[in-house]
């Protein structure tokens, strides 16, 4: 019995140290296999999804390369985010993403609603303190004592020495009445008073009487002190009763009139202070108050005037100097309005488009919001429904967003409805092979749209432009050169310099070397030149010069867009201004490129010069 006993103890030991082996060790097999799988990249069972670890927003259901930044996709696996839930209808980065994309945010705030009016005039006369000198005797010149225009005369003066008959007839009229002047002193008076309404001064009078001669000439007084602006009379000149023989401008006050484009009138109210500058008295600033906003905008310039009226003691501001003038203007209608920066505003013409950071505690998302814009403040505008305050928008970055949102079939500026797109290729990037069973057809329907597409990925590459080779600079400086020339041929109106001009304008794009380019900058070049080709064949072939101005504001807006993206280096290191005229291709708006800071529009020539503002500026 001892020994069976001893028996049963040895087994007892040997159960309990297989079990405590087994609870210390862990299953080894079991780890090490998981550690393995840990290194292969498959397919995610639970959302069978691949996703880019910098571009989140990617997703697609099959291996390859993400087409934003060419990183090989991952699989995308399932989180709790901390119990965040994340709507579909967002558009999720990463922090890496977000500073990448140089993506930036503001706040929205309820303000009163002040903007910075900047308004280009001319110095004129006050209409009030114009004047007509007329002669109130018929007769002829036979002296002029004020001989041009521009002299100055004082009331009083004389300007003019006349022969008249009828004056002749008045004076011994005047001397019968002298010699029965004790008998009939109403006619003396009379006769007297025949001379006044001549405008004779009572001094001349008196020496007619006193001289007891009738004079053949008499000298005319000026009625008026100021400046000859028009001289209508030459010597010898017969005239009659009531002719204007100059017509005089008092200066002593001057009108300066603003011109305000029709979007800035309803800031502009009578009374607003206007600092401005005179380009004639430099290092002087003058100032102002608005006493009238015309009630009508002109059909040819779509501007109204606005006066400013300034006392000119020193006759220094004279007719048709050169004005610059702002308006710290504010909107008494409108107090506590939402207002967003320009910059976070995308604008289709039909629709605007903010993207409005969600509330998360560790996600970082947008969503897609249509608003209603109210005034232009300058740089903000005036949400009139949409946002409330508080909320945050995108402010930098929002092309990329909206791109974004595109890629992965979420609304977007350009897609409001929603859906996947066709994401094509980019940059020479491999996206994997296309299913065997695409038909030609719908390749060929998808064409026109994945070139979109990749239009709008190209504005997501981050070029250094200080790497760009200086001569590929060069060469699009002097495109842009051509370009200009271009553009000075449509405003003034003449279709045959333009369709001349577009041929040196094709030259100089044939010398641009893109073979300087390498990587994406060669990539985006291309993208750009093929549009460009385009927009220079259109102006090309026709000579309807709106068919030509409508390619032509295509053409500027893809130069730019080339400009910004790879630099551009212009001759003689001239500055150049990217103008924009909200009027243009139907009210839709469109650029160009200029030397000139003050507009002149090549998209209505001489009919609305100066419609347009300057965007930006490069030097």
């Amino acid at each position: 019995m001892k020994k069976y006993k001893n028996y049963s103890i040895g087994i007892g030991i040997l159960i309990i140290g297989i079990i405590l082996g087994n609870v210390f060790s862990g299953n080894k097999n079991t780890s090490d296999s998981h550690s393995e799988d840990e290194h292969n990249l498959v397919q995610d069972p639970v959302t069978q999804v691949w996703t880019c670890s910098m571009h989140p927003q990617i997703k697609m259901d099959k291996p390859g390369n993400c087409p934003i930044c060419g990183m090989e996709l991952i699989p995308l696996e399932t989180t709790a985010n901390d119990g965040e839930k994340i709507s579909d209808n967002e558009i999720v980065f990463t922090a890496e993403a977000i500073q990448l994309a140089n993506i930036q945010t503001s706040i929205v705030e309820k303000t009163n609603a002040t903007k910075e009016i900047r308004l280009l005039g001319r110095i004129k006369p006050d209409e009030r303190r114009l004047f007509s000198q007329v002669s109130h005797i018929p007769g002829r010149i036979e002296r002029l004592y004020v001989n041009f225009t521009g002299e100055k005369v004082y009331r009083g003066q004389k300007i003019a020495r006349i022969y008249s008959p009828a004056l002749i007839s008045a004076q011994k009229e005047l001397f019968e009445a002298i010699n029965s002047k004790e008998i009939y002193p109403q006619l003396y008076t009379a006769s007297r008073n025949k001379l006044k309404l001549w405008k004779l001064s009572d001094a001349q009078i008196n020496a007619i009487e006193k001289s007891g001669k009738v004079r053949e000439q008499l000298d005319i007084l000026s009625d008026y002190s100021g400046y000859v602006m028009k001289r209508n009379v030459e010597l010898g000149n017969h005239i009659m009763e009531g002719s204007t023989l100059f017509e005089i401008a008092n200066l002593s006050k001057v009108w300066v009139l603003f011109e305000a484009y029709e979007a800035d009138i309803p800031w502009i109210q009578i009374g607003n202070t206007v600092n401005f500058t005179i380009n004639a008295i430099p290092g002087k600033t003058f100032k102002g108050k608005v006493t009238y906003v015309d009630p009508f905008v002109s059909s040819n310039t779509r501007v109204a005037r606005v006066r400013v009226e300034l006392k000119n003691p020193a006759n220094k501001l004279l007719p048709e100097m050169y004005a610059s003038g702002t308006i710290q203007a504010k909107l008494t209608n409108i107090k506590n309005a939402i207002i967003v920066p320009k910059s976070a505003v995308l604008w289709t013409g039909k629709r605007a488009v903010v993207y409005v950071k969600v509330p998360h505690k560790n996600t970082i998302s947008f969503v897609y919001r249509e608003v209603i814009l109210g005034q232009d403040m300058g740089n903000f505008y005036i949400i009139e429904k949409g946002l409330k305050e508080g909320e945050v928008v995108a402010t930098n970055g929002v092309f990329r967003i909206d791109a974004s949102a595109q890629l992965v079939g979420q609304k977007s500026m350009m897609n409001p409805e929603g859906g996947k797109v066709n994401t094509g290729g980019h940059a020479g990037m491999d996206m994997g092979d296309d299913d065997d069973d695409d038909d030609d057809d719908a390749k060929n329907t998808n064409t026109t749209k994945k070139e979109s597409d990749k239009e709008d990925m190209s504005g997501m590459i981050m070029i250094d432009k200080s790497k760009i080779d200086s001569n590929f600079k060069k060469q699009l400086g002097k495109v842009v050169d051509e370009y200009i020339i271009l553009k000075d041929g449509l405003t003034k109106d003449d279709a045959d310099v333009a369709k001349k001009q577009i041929k040196n304008v094709k030259v100089a794009l044939k010398k641009v070397d893109m073979i300087l380019l390498l990587g994406d900058a060669h990539n985006v070049w291309m993208k750009a030149l093929t549009q460009i080709n385009k927009n220079v064949e259109s102006i090309q072939a026709n000579t309807n010069i709106e068919v030509q101005r409508k390619s032509f504001g295509l053409l500027g807006k893809n130069l730019a867009d080339a400009m910004d993206m790879l630099g551009v280096k212009m001759p003689k290191n001239k500055t150049v201004y990217l103008e924009f005229c909200p009027m243009a291709d139907n009210n839709k708006g469109a650029f160009w490129l200029s030397y000139d800071k003050q507009i002149s529009n090549p998209f209505f020539g001489q009919a609305m010069l100066t419609c347009g503002e300057v965007k930006k500026e490069y030097k």
